[in-house]
C-alpha cells in the first residue's frame, strides 16, 4: 500500500513506530526552556528530536517531571577528530545532554534522545543522547546518558539551555514509540 493510503486509512501505528506526540519551534527573542508536559503512558519508549541553535555556547539540560532534586547523573563521551574526552556528574538536579562549543546562530548541532521504559514505575529512567555540531570542518560528537533516580512516570520533560537561550527556530520534537 502506497504511504498516502497508509496515511489517509487510519490504520493504527503497529508496534515499534513512532508517533509524533508534539513539536516545538521557538519564537523570535529565544526561550532558554521548553516543556512536554501532560505525556500520555501509552508508549514503550519516547524520543526527543532536537535542532539547536544559539548565539553561544549552551549546556543542554533535563529535567523530568519539574523535579529539582539532586537526584539525576550523567555522564558524556565526546570527540573531535583530534581528541576525545568524557566527563559526568552524580546527584545534580539536571541531566546533561550536552554542551557544543560550536553552537551558534549559523551552526545548528541536532541532537537525538531516547528516554526509555519512562512510564514504568519499578524502575528508574535512563536515557541516552547522540549530538554534535560543525563549524566549517571543526565538528565534534558526543554521546551521553543519564539516569532520574525517581521511579514515577514521566509526565513531563523540560529542557533547558544554561549560559545561552536557544535561538529563533531551535526545533523539538517530541515522539512517542508504540509498545508491543
Amino acid at each position: 500500500m502506497p504511504i498516502l493510503g497508509i496515511l489517509a486509512s487510519s490504520v493504527p501505528a503497529a508496534a515499534g513506530d513512532y508517533e509524533s506526540i508534539a513539536t516545538v519551534t521557538v519564537g523570535a527573542g529565544g526561550s532558554s526552556t521548553i516543556t512536554f508536559s501532560s505525556i500520555s503512558a501509552d508508549y514503550a519508549h519516547l524520543q526527543v528530536r532536537g535542532w539547536v541553535q544559539s548565539t553561544g555556547t549552551p549546556q543542554v539540560r533535563y529535567r523530568f517531571n519539574s523535579d529539582t532534586g539532586t537526584n539525576y547523573t550523567w555522564h558524556c563521551l565526546e570527540g573531535n577528530g583530534s581528541s576525545a574526552g568524557a566527563q559526568s556528574a552524580t546527584t545534580t538536579n539536571e541531566m546533561l545532554i550536552f554542551v557544543n562549543g560550536l553552537i551558534g546562530a549559523n551552526t545548528p548541532s541536532p541532537f537525538v534522545t531516547d528516554i526509555l521504559d519512562y512510564a514504568n514505575t519499578n524502575k528508574y529512567t535512563t536515557i541516552r543522547t547522540l549530538n554534535g555540531g560543525d563549524n566549517n570542518s571543526a565538528g565534534n560528537i558526543a554521546l551521553n546518558s543519564g539516569l532520574w533516580r525517581n521511579t514515577a512516570a514521566v509526565n513531563s520533560i523540560t529542557i533547558a539551555s544554561t549560559g545561552t537561550a536557544f535561538s529563533q527556530y531551535s526545533t523539538f520534537a517530541l515522539y512517542g514509540i508504540k509498545s508491543a
